[in-house]
């Protein structure tokens, strides 16, 4: 009885999907009707919806946004400028909306999504008539000086409502936005500090070593570009032993990550 209801049960889904890939508008139709949507939601509920803010460590103000299985990636970046004479005392915004060819199977590589221009007007001009951005506080010396904000946006799932999950990312990442502090040069010029302890290994390395082993910890290559050639042998075989234990490590990671997915 088990096998035959569920042999009943799979057949009805195929059905239904089959019914919904012929006649799209006639199974919408259907469910407008009840008052529901395919998945069960009222037609006056939406998907659930989450924000996480500073996704982007390096970005200046960053924000995911999901709603449903759309997902959206915001990340500002400030640079300073040299204002125009007709908004001397204003900076600026620029927005870049992104549908890269994972986010989607309509998106080809090497094709730029036709929705995605007009997806980043309507940003472009939802953000900036709102007013929710006082470009005059963006100034830093009228005439001389301001911030240019860029937002970009990624789309990484496209799931319908782009544009409102884009939205939703990109006010987010407003939201998170850290102004950078800045300094005048010798020359007169407003730069961006750098920041105190932010000096990172790599740039002040020597030489990178980058190892390369299978997943029986067997040398696929070895990389590295410039350096004493073999003064440090050892160092070098060092970092071999040190990625058989990483690669042991990253094995447990990926399993468990499988093995999550196919609970869920």
């Amino acid at each position: 009885m088990g096998s035959s209801g569920a042999s009943g049960d799979l057949s009805g889904e195929m059905e239904v999907d089959a019914f919904r890939r012929l006649f799209p508008l006639r199974f919408y139709e259907r469910h407008l009707l009840e008052s529901v949507r395919p998945d069960a939601r009222p037609l006056g509920r939406a998907r659930d919806t989450t924000v996480a803010l500073g996704a982007v460590a390096t970005a200046d103000g960053s924000a995911m946004a999901k709603i449903g299985c759309t997902t959206m990636l915001a990340a500002i970046k400030l640079e300073v400028m040299t204002p125009p004479l007709d908004s001397s005392d204003e900076g600026s915004v620029a927005i870049d909306f992104h549908m890269p060819p994972i986010c989607s199977p309509i998106v080809r590589p090497g094709r730029p999504a036709e929705v995605a221009p007009v997806v980043s007007k309507q940003l472009s001009d939802a953000i900036i008539s709102s007013g929710m951005i006082n470009l005059k506080e963006l100034s830093l010396v009228s005439g001389k000086a301001a911030w240019m904000a860029y937002l970009d946006i990624y789309c990484l799932d496209a799931d319908g409502a782009l544009f409102d999950a884009a939205l939703l990312a990109a006010v987010a990442a407003f939201s998170h936005l850290q102004i950078p502090a800045v300094t005048v040069n010798d020359d007169g010029r407003v730069v961006i500090m750098s920041g105190e302890n932010e000096e990172e290994e790599e740039s002040v390395m020597e030489t990178p070593v980058t190892v390369v082993l299978d997943s029986s910890s067997r040398l696929v290559s070895l990389y590295k570009p410039g350096g004493p050639v073999l003064a440090y042998m050892s160092a070098v075989q060092d970092c071999v032993a040190l990625t058989r234990q990483r690669v042991k490590e990253l094995q447990k990671i990926l399993s468990d990550a499988i093995s999550d997915m196919e609970v869920d």
